[in-house]
């Protein structure tokens, strides 16, 4: 600062240029010192901040695999799959509650593939073979009366269904588990190894019902069953 105060007649011409380059050096000097101290300062409120700060929780996707990853049905290869992040917080009732959704969704679905291949086949109870299948089965269009009387009553049969499909002595032993301390066929009496993978399969299979169901009804809609070797209703 000393040498930027003097006057130039203070030195001589060949001091002059020699001036400028040490003054240009110190300032630059100053300028990147007290950038640097700037960072420092700005690290130290960082690192502090973060020495302060909670710890972070294990991803949701550690503690699902801990809690739940080896609940029936978390198989490869997608392992425990809940992108939706429903059982986030590991809450164990209401993951047996969403499996009891998807076993009886399942169960349904499969009646359902089973009873439209059924009649796509051409397969009818007495009295209803004019009856068509599909979607339009729901209408029963040109057919008598008593024949379209049918779809109430199957409606009704299908919600009689669903309030005997739960567990009404609270004696369940798992999600699912319809018996009610009526109907046993043996199962008590097999292994839990044997019990796990006959639950395992009925989930899988409800869950390809599911998917199989649906995409017989997108395609009836569309109209392209027979491209995928469907009959057309």
């Amino acid at each position: 600062s000393t040498l930027t105060c003097l006057p130039n007649s203070h030195f001589p011409p060949a001091a002059i240029g020699h001036r400028s380059t040490i003054a240009r050096a110190i300032t630059g000097y100053f300028l990147k010192s007290t950038s640097t101290m700037k960072t420092v300062i700005v690290a130290s409120l960082i690192a502090g901040a973060a020495a302060f700060a909670p710890a972070p929780k294990a991803s949701s996707s550690f503690a699902l695999n801990n809690a739940l990853g080896k609940e029936l049905g978390a198989q490869a290869p997608l392992g425990f799959f809940d992108p939706l992040g429903l059982v986030a917080d590991e809450d164990q009732a209401y993951f047996d509650h969403l499996r009891e959704v998807e076993i009886r969704h399942g169960r349904c679905a499969m009646l359902a593939v089973w009873g439209w291949l059924t009649t796509a086949a051409g397969v009818r109870l007495p009295g209803m073979e004019d009856a068509p299948f599909g979607f339009k089965a729901l209408t029963m269009e040109g057919l008598p009366s008593d024949v379209r009387g049918t779809v109430p009553l199957t409606l009704m049969t299908v919600f009689l269904i669903t309030c005997f499909m739960q567990d009404s002595t609270g004696e369940n032993a798992f999600p699912g588990d319809y018996r009610n301390g009526l109907i046993d066929f043996g199962w008590d009496n097999q292994t839990k190894e044997w019990q796990d993978r006959k639950r395992a399969v009925e989930l899988n299979n409800g869950r390809a019902a599911q998917m199989g169901i649906l995409g017989i009804m997108v395609h009836e809609q569309l109209g392209n069953l027979n491209d995928i070797g469907l009959p057309q209703p």
